[in-house]
């Protein structure tokens, strides 16, 4: 099977394989037709919901508490809590897969199949510090602190990847963070990756175009991923640190991490911050152009080349002025 394509975006919406995934969001369907003349059918077999939304599982009102049940245990009463800023994943058999937000850090899994959530890793109260153990190291006792606008991939052996967010690191600290984490559904094991254990990390960028193990991005939130049919992780900007304390900032560079060799690699953009675009001729491809910075609310897609493809976001247009943006790029690797 060709490996899933991850599309991500700042509101963790993705899609793969075809199928779309919304997480708690209610809808009225307008059925139309002549005044109920007709006994509807119960039996969705017997129904064509094509077109239609259907309100899958959580709760109609806002604000309500998660009911985790028993550690990797799945129930149709189980449910994650109310929260904003989770990432998401989808593997292979359809199973959706949600992370954190609203500063929680648990791990959840949802099976179509059956209608129930399992809460697989994690805690069930928000604000936990992360356990990060030895850098490279899988254990089922580590495990990322609460947080919000990670990143997040899934690669072709269906490990879940994660970076950074707006969280709490090894000491409690809540702040920006640039830790890489993996989670193995097989074994249930988090490994902490790459980047630091505490917030507030500055990027070491090296030479531009040449990984290296000690290379890293800054602390950061709101960034946007994709990973490639060769299973490289990238990643564009974000709010946070670039390479020197000037001030916490709106980001333009582009990274790319190796899993084979552990390397990232400052690929595009710049190293400083709130850099306004250079947009060059449109249509027209030259190593000069690169999108401004933006700290947030990026799209993001990767087509069967694949190229790199973002639209929008909150940051810098061509002339330094900061709003919302329109704006819609490609990135040829």
């Amino acid at each position: 099977m060709k490996n899933p394509k991850v599309i991500s975006n700042n509101f963790c919406h993705y899609l793969l394989l075809g199928f779309v995934v919304i997480l708690g969001i209610i809808t009225i369907v307008a059925s139309g037709g002549g005044g109920g003349e007709e006994e509807a059918s119960t039996d969705n077999n017997d129904v064509n919901t094509s077109g239609q939304w259907t309100w899958v599982s959580g709760d109609s009102m806002v604000d309500q508490t998660g009911i985790y049940g028993t550690k990797g245990v799945g129930s149709t009463s189980n449910k994650p809590g109310g929260r904003n800023g989770s990432i998401s994943w989808i593997d292979s058999s359809d199973n959706i897969w949600m992370f954190g937000g609203s500063g929680f850090n648990d791990l959840w899994k949802f099976e179509p199949s059956t209608g129930e959530w399992t809460w697989i890793s994690g805690d069930n109260t928000e604000g936990q510090l992360g356990v990060y153990g030895t850098k490279g190291t899988g254990l089922t006792s580590n495990k990322p602190g609460g947080r919000s606008g990670s990143i997040s991939w899934i690669d072709s052996s269906e490990n879940l990847w994660l970076f950074g967010g707006y969280g709490y690191d090894s000491s409690g600290n809540n702040g920006s963070l640039n830790d890489l984490w993996k989670f193995e559904p097989s074994t249930g094991e988090w490994t902490w990756v790459s980047g630091g254990n505490i917030e507030g990390q500055l990027g070491i960028y090296g030479t531009k175009g040449t990984g290296s193990t000690s290379n890293k991005p800054g602390g950061r939130s709101g960034s946007i991923s994709w990973i490639d049919s060769s299973g490289n992780l990238w990643l564009f900007g974000g709010g946070g640190f670039a390479a020197s304390f000037e001030r916490f900032g709106s980001l333009n560079d582009l990274w790319k991490f190796e899993p084979s060799t552990g390397e990232w690699t400052w690929v595009s953009g710049d190293n400083t911050y709130d850099e306004r675009g250079v947009y060059g001729e449109k249509g027209k491809a030259s190593t000069s152009n690169k999108p401004g910075a933006r700290g947030g609310g990026s799209i993001s897609w990767i087509d069967s080349s694949d190229n790199l493809w973002l639209f929008g976001g909150y940051g810098f247009d061509a002339s330094g002025n900061n709003g919302r943006l329109n704006d819609l790029w490609k990135y040829e690797p």
